[in-house]
């Protein structure tokens, strides 16, 4: 079975319509998971603990979606490294 690896992520955005984090420097890292189950596990109790920031969006990422991409023919004709 492929490994799917989820990256959970989130912080203060400029506003409530847009997805521009206030200060990249300082977005919360929550963690690398395993399976998307778990990343929205997590995803769901770092929402629920900012609930009252209205700025505040936490978002999983799919990793291995990226990791997919490199695999996809370059215009060379080799696969990506």
């Amino acid at each position: 079975m492929t490994q799917r690896l989820h990256f959970v992520f989130g912080g203060e955005l400029v506003s409530t319509d847009s997805n521009e984090f206030r200060d990249p420097a300082s977005i919360h890292m929550v963690g690398v998971f395993p399976d998307y189950a778990s990343a929205y596990s997590a995803w769901k109790a770092e929402a629920q603990r900012t609930v009252d920031s209205a700025q505040t969006r936490y978002f999983i990422a799919h990793l291995h979606r990226l990791r997919e991409e490199n695999r996809e023919a370059s215009p060379t004709g080799e696969l990506g490294a």
